[in-house]
């Protein structure tokens, strides 16, 4: 590139390229990091080119070696797509609404790979996952806040991580051993995840590549064996319809895509690789390869999840088993609808406990960043992932103690723990758009106008989709006065706190604020 061309770059992506590497030189050398240099896999980048040597915008072009070694962050994301929270929303989308919903499904599952690649964006362009930035972005009064809504909704995913083992544990056990049992044989991820850490992040990655195989091949296999429509699930696909009977399924679908505690986890993981982030082309690569990686992720998770729907569309649709099935009987309503020489139950309990044993462990590597990043704590990993993992083992031997026996308390159970992640979901989402938007902290990487937007309305979509949740769980749930009353001051404050969110977001504009504030000021007089 000659020196009249270089003198051409604009002015304002100088300033920012130069915003955004002080922000890398101020980050302190004690401040907790998602991984340690020596931690971090090298990506080889061959030979440097002449046009990079003048040019630090210059992109490499596309090398499937590259892929390959920026392959993994994506694959641990999309084991929240898969956790048994999800699981048992499929099976009760499919026995309840057959493969009508099958279309939002797939939409749910792109608005969640929208969110998420937003999420990788942050981490790689910045060097920080979303927890520090929030440290910095936030006073203190409000980092906690958001610190304490990000541990509830991780300890509400967790229980449900680890009871869905739990009950594949008995399953496969052949009912020998308890629900307490399988608790505590699953707590135990927390020790093997961190043995797994000491080899690398590539054998850990290796780890979770498996148990995604074995969910599909168990999943893929109850599909071939059951032989569902294929017209109608192509029309399920394809064609939106929705009814009345099936909103409460079509509002849990959404609802169970978006999982804060993966918001926070994709921020970080994607630091796993080794990038240097004075060099804007080596940023753009590397954001090119994570956002083909997380597309190709999300696919696989989306076919697991049309396989399980589409299993229990065919075998219970229409029947009346289908509005009293869960997590919980799944098991011995597919041995009995399917039974015989096919050991479906099993099956069935394998791909549970992959689906529970992978979620329970990226569920510990979450609570470490969170945790790390809120409060800035510098302690042993050993430490830290013993104290992420009993904030929820903890509540959960307690759970299993007392629901042991009772089906429809477990049901319940989940349902509660749902409406708890569904409550959170705006303190991950505003926080990310938020910084995403901001050219202070993301510099040239800052998303444009246009996608911000589409972020903001799938945003919305997704809070308002599961305020419908909420309200329609409240309206049931809620009886007494005191109840109801605690409630509505809870509620009073958690929607003050969006409002104080999302006017500090600057996502509202100036002088709609005071058009509103002006109207206000009116109504009183």
């Amino acid at each position: 590139m000659s020196a009249e061309a270089r003198e051409e770059v604009p002015k304002g992506e100088e300033e920012a390229s130069r915003l955004l590497q002080s922000h890398f030189a101020s980050a302190s050398d004690d401040e907790e990091v998602a991984f340690e240099a020596r931690e971090k896999i090298l990506i080889a980048n061959g030979e440097e080119s002449e046009t990079e040597g003048v040019d630090s915008s210059w992109v490499p072009p596309f090398s499937w070696k590259k892929l390959w070694m920026f392959t993994g962050p994506g694959f641990l994301m999309s084991i929240a797509f898969l956790d048994p929270g999800n699981l048992e929303g499929d099976l009760q989308a499919g026995a309840i609404a057959g493969y009508s919903l099958l279309w939002l499904l797939m939409w749910a599952t792109a608005m969640g790979l929208l969110i998420q690649l937003l999420s990788a964006r942050v981490g790689v362009a910045t060097g920080r996952h979303l927890a520090e930035l929030c440290r910095d972005e936030y006073p203190n009064w409000a980092r906690l806040v958001l610190w304490f809504m990000a541990e509830l909704a991780l300890i509400g995913a967790d229980i449900q991580e680890v009871i869905g083992s739990a009950i594949a544990i008995r399953i496969l056990s052949n009912g020998f051993l308890p629900l307490w049992a399988g608790v505590i044989i699953t707590a135990s991820d927390c020790f093997m995840f961190l043995f797994l850490e000491n080899y690398g992040v590539r054998k850990l990655e290796a780890v979770f590549a498996v148990l995604i195989a074995t969910m599909a091949l168990s999943f893929a296999w109850m599909f071939a064996d059951t032989k569902p429509n294929g017209k109608e699930l192509l029309m399920g696909i394809l064609i939106p319809r929705l009814s009345s009977k099936t909103i409460r399924q079509a509002v849990g679908v959404v609802g169970c895509v978006i999982m804060p505690h993966n918001v926070f986890l994709h921020s970080a993981l994607v630091q796993s690789r080794k990038i240097d982030p004075n060099r804007k082309g080596r940023v753009q690569e590397a954001l090119n390869y994570y956002s083909i990686e997380a597309s190709i992720a999300l696919s696989i998770s989306f076919m697991i999840n049309l396989f399980v729907t589409a299993v229990f569309a065919k075998g219970f649709y229409g029947t009346e088993k289908a509005h009293g099935i869960g997590l919980v009987n799944a098991g011995k309503y597919l041995e009995e609808k399917y039974g015989g020489g096919l050991p479906i139950l099993y099956i069935w309990g394998i791909g549970l406990l992959a689906a529970g044993q992978s979620s329970t462990i990226t569920g510990t590597y979450a609570g470490q960043f969170i945790m790390g990043g809120f409060l800035n704590l510098r302690l042993k990993k050993w430490l830290r992932a013993l104290i992420t993992r009993s904030f929820a083992i903890v509540p959960t031997i307690i759970v299993a103690l007392v629901f042991n026996t009772s089906e429809h308390s477990l049901d319940v159970l989940n349902e509660w723990l749902n409406v708890l992640q569904s409550i959170q979901i705006p303190f991950a989402l505003i926080p990310l758009l938020t910084l995403v938007a901001n050219e202070q902290v993301m510099g040239v990487f800052r998303i444009g106008p246009v996608l911000e937007r589409v972020a903001w309305t799938v945003a919305a979509l997704v809070m308002v989709i599961n305020g419908y949740l909420l309200l329609d769980f409240f309206v049931s749930e809620v009886k007494g006065l005191l109840f109801g009353f605690v409630v509505c001051t809870g509620t009073a404050a958690y929607i003050a706190f969006i409002v104080y969110l999302v006017l500090r977001s600057g996502a509202v504009p100036p002088d709609w604020i005071t058009i509103l504030s002006k109207r206000f000021a009116y109504t009183g007089n």
